[in-house]
C-alpha cells in the first residue's frame, strides 16, 4: 500500500519552541601571493627548533588528554560517593531498598542531576508507589484483558545498542470504557516490565516506535498519554532511550500542543518524528534491516506482547 507523506508535519513537530539553523560562515577563495609565498616558505625549511616545537606541541596534547581522564575519572567520583549517600538515605527511609541493585539507583540520582535529597525523595515515591499499584509484584494479563484486546503493542528485536524495541499501532488505541484508566496504567506498567525482562546485561534503556498511521479523534486520549508520560518520567526515569514516532497525521497537531509541555526536557530530546519517505532510511540509523519490522521494509516480523 503506497503512503502519502503529510505536509512537512514532521518539521512542524519536532520541538514545542522554535528553533533557528544558522547557516555557516562563508569563507574568502581569495588567493594570496604572499601567503602561498610564506606558506612555500616555511614548508622548505625544516628546522631543529620546528622539530622541538612539534615535540612540545604532543607534549601539550599528551597533558591535554591526561587532564580530560582525570575529569572523568572525577566525575566517576563524585557519582560513586553520591550514590553510596543515596543508598543511605534510601535504606533508611524504605528498608526495602536495601534490595535494590546501584543500577535503578543511578537512573534516579541522574534524573535529579546528581541531587542526593531529590533523589532519595524520588526513588522513595516510586518505592510506594509500586508496592501499591504492584502489590504482586507483576501484572497478569487477566488484569488488563480489556486493553490486550485492542492488540495494538509489538516487542521486536533489539536496536544496534542492544536495546529492546517495542512498536505501539496508535490507531488501535481508545479509551478504556470498562476498565478505565487505572486498567490502561496497569497495562503500561506490564508492557515496561515485559521490556525489561527482555534487556540483556548492562543494557538498561528500550526503543519504541510510535506508529500513527490512521489514527483520528477517536483514538485521542489525552488522559492516558498523560498518564502513560507520567508514569515513564516519575517511575521509571532514564529508561527510554529513543522514541520515533511515524505516519505522523496533521490532526495530530493538536494533541502535540496539549501534552508537549509536561514532556521534561531530557525527555523530549529522544523523540523524533519520522517523515514517510525517510522512514526505512531512519530506522536504519539506529536498528540493523533483521531487527526493523517487516512492515516498514525490514525482516522482523510483529511479535505481539503477550507472546513474549
Amino acid at each position: 500500500m503506497k503512503r502519502e507523506d503529510s505536509n512537512n508535519t514532521a518539521d512542524m513537530l519536532i520541538s514545542c519552541s522554535s528553533s533557528s539553523n544558522q547557516e555557516p560562515p562563508k569563507t574568502n577563495n581569495n588567493n594570496n601571493n604572499a601567503n602561498d609565498i610564506i606558506m612555500l616558505s616555511s614548508s622548505c625549511n625544516t628546522t631543529t627548533s620546528t622539530y622541538q616545537d612539534r615535540l612540545k606541541q604532543a607534549s601539550s596534547e599528551e597533558k591535554e588528554k591526561q587532564l580530560r581522564r582525570s575529569d572523568v575519572d572525577d566525575g566517576n567520583e563524585v557519582e560513586r560517593t553520591k550514590l553510596s549517600l543515596l543508598r543511605y538515605l534510601a535504606e533508611r527511609q524504605d528498608p526495602s531498598s536495601k534490595e535494590v541493585d546501584d543500577a535503578t539507583l543511578r537512573r534516579f540520582l541522574r534524573a535529579r542531576d546528581l541531587d542526593v535529597e531529590k533523589a532519595a525523595a524520588m526513588f522513595v515515591k516510586y518505592l510506594k508507589w509500586r508496592a501499591a499499584f504492584v502489590p504482586k509484584g507483576y501484572i497478569s494479563t487477566s488484569e488488563i484483558g480489556n486493553e490486550m484486546e485492542q492488540n495494538k503493542m509489538f516487542l521486536q528485536g533489539t536496536d544496534r545498542q542492544g536495546r529492546p524495541v517495542a512498536l505501539v499501532f496508535g490507531a488501535r488505541h481508545f479509551q478504556n470504557k470498562i476498565g478505565g484508566l487505572d486498567e490502561f496504567k496497569r497495562y503500561i506498567v506490564y508492557a515496561f516490565d515485559k521490556l525489561f525482562a527482555r534487556m540483556g546485561g548492562g543494557q538498561e534503556k528500550f526503543v519504541v516506535i510510535g506508529d500513527l498511521e490512521g489514527w483520528g479523534y477517536a483514538n485521542s486520549d489525552i488522559r492516558g498519554y498523560l498518564a502513560a508520560l507520567n508514569i515513564l518520567q516519575d517511575y521509571y526515569p532514564e529508561r527510554l532511550g529513543k522514541l520515533f514516532i511515524v505516519h505522523v497525521p496533521y490532526v495530530f497537531m493538536a494533541v502535540w500542543k496539549v501534552v508537549c509541555p509536561f514532556i521534561d526536557t531530557n525527555t523530549r530530546k529522544k523523540i523524533v518524528f519520522v517523515e514517510n519517505k525517510n522512514l526505512k532510511s531512519t530506522l536504519l540509523e539506529d536498528i540493523d534491516e533483521s531487527q526493523i519490522p517487516d512492515i516498514y521494509g525490514g525482516k522482523m516480523p510483529l511479535v505481539p506482547i503477550h507472546e513474549t
